[in-house]
Order: structure tokens, then C-alpha cells, then sequence
């Protein structure tokens, strides 16, 4: 599904020039889940906003599903965005104007769903995520984990083939922090394409397979024992 060749990002200052990564290769197939750690500052990241189209490499190739996607424009890479990647930060970026169902309703009205579409889509993920007695409540009246089982609500209505989770369990306590990444392991079984950046090992055993990253380079990748 995802593949880098020789990736480069370079960050360009007035006065400074920061490679975040270098000469990055990574193969990722449909269906995996792949848990992306190191120390802070090491790219994880930057890697994951360029897998995600949310940022074009400095230099060398990503593809995406055998196309090419490289240096896309930011009209073209959201075009790709909204119809194959979701999302799920740890700070959840809910809208705290917006109720649980408006804010997982966002993708669509973007994918000019219909009112029926829509509801349909949304009261389904909200109950497969548990959260539809929540529905009329909005973000701040939510505990923590209930905030992130909203944003995986939102990251999955469309349907998306890829999930790109950038700490998802950083903000939360061990419980919820567990259902989180059980939600997570769901998905993935029933076959979209996960890739995680954690800083915990208990979080990335859950993958099938774990990169790790260290001053912009992968020094080592393994696979996870069944």
C-alpha cells in the first residue's frame, strides 16, 4: 500500500537547515499494522504527515498504492486524503463547538454525502465504537478516552483503507489508553491498513511489526511474535 524510496526531508531556516529524515525505505502492505517509535525529535512524525499526504518530501519517492505521489499538489493529496486516509492525533483535535455526531459527521459533509448518507454512516460507527448514548454531548463534556474513541469514530466513517495514528493512547490513562488500542487492533482485523507512532512498547506490541527510527535514519525493524 505505502512504499518510500531514499526518503528525504529537510527543514530550511533562515539560519538553520534540520535533516528530520534521511534516506528512508519502507515497504508497508495493505492490511498491516505498523507501530513507528524512537526518541523524541528522531522523524517520526515528519514520516508520518509525508505517509499521510499531509506534507511533500524534500527529496526520493513515496508511493501509494503503486501511484506515485510524491510531490503531488496540496489539491491532489487532499483529493487522496479524503477518500482513502483517516486520522487520529493525541490531542483528538475534536471542534468543542461541534456535538460527538456533528464532529463525526465532518468527513462527509467534505465527501458531499447525503443527509440520509450521512446519518446512516454516523450512527453506525458510533455504535460500533460505543459511543452513540454520547451523541448530542459535546467534546468537553466527554472523559478522555470517550474524546478518543469520538476521533477513531471520525478517522473511520468513511471507510477509510489507511489509519495513520500519531500517539493515540499519549493523553489518556492505562485503561483507556487499552480500549484505544483495542478499537485499533479491531479495525485492523477486519483489514485497514494501520500505522502508529507510540513511545510505548506495550502500545507497539500490538503491531505486526515495529520500525524503529533515530535521528531521522530506521535502525531496525522487526516482526512481532504471534
Amino acid at each position: 500500500m505505502l512504499k518510500t524510496k531514499k526518503l528525504v526531508k529537510i527543514f530550511r531556516s533562515d539560519e538553520v537547515e534540520t535533516m528530520a529524515l534521511n534516506n528512508i525505505n519502507l515497504d508497508i502492505s495493505e492490511g498491516e499494522f505498523v507501530a513507528i517509535m524512537g526518541p523524541s525529535g528522531c522523524g517520526k512524525s515528519t514520516l508520518l504527515n509525508i505517509l499521510g499526504l499531509l506534507d511533500n518530501p524534500t527529496s526520493g519517492e513515496l508511493f501509494f498504492n503503486g501511484t506515485d505521489v510524491s510531490y503531488f499538489s496540496e489539491r491532489n493529496r487532499t483529493k487522496l486524503r479524503k477518500n482513502n486516509v483517516g486520522f487520529v492525533f493525541q490531542s483528538f483535535n475534536l471542534i468543542d463547538e461541534l456535538s460527538v455526531y456533528e464532529n463525526v459527521e465532518l468527513p462527509l459533509l467534505y465527501l458531499k454525502n447525503s443527509k440520509a448518507e450521512r446519518k446512516q454512516k454516523v450512527m453506525e460507527v458510533l455504535d460500533y465504537m460505543q459511543i452513540a448514548h454520547r451523541k448530542k454531548h459535546f467534546p468537553q463534556q466527554l472523559s478522555g478516552g470517550q474524546q478518543q474513541r469520538v476521533a477513531v469514530a471520525r478517522a473511520v466513517v468513511t471507510n477509510p483503507k489507511l489509519i495513520l495514528a500519531d500517539e493515540p493512547t499519549g493523553n489518556l490513562d492505562s485503561a483507556n489508553g487499552e480500549e484505544v488500542m483495542k478499537l485499533l487492533t479491531q479495525l485492523n482485523n477486519n483489514g485497514t491498513t494501520i500505522v502508529m507512532v507510540t513511545h510505548s512498547p506495550i502500545d507497539a506490541d500490538k503491531a505486526h511489526r515495529i520500525v524503529q527510527l533515530f535521528d531521522g535514519h530506521i535502525v531496525t525493524e522487526s516482526i512481532r511474535k504471534a
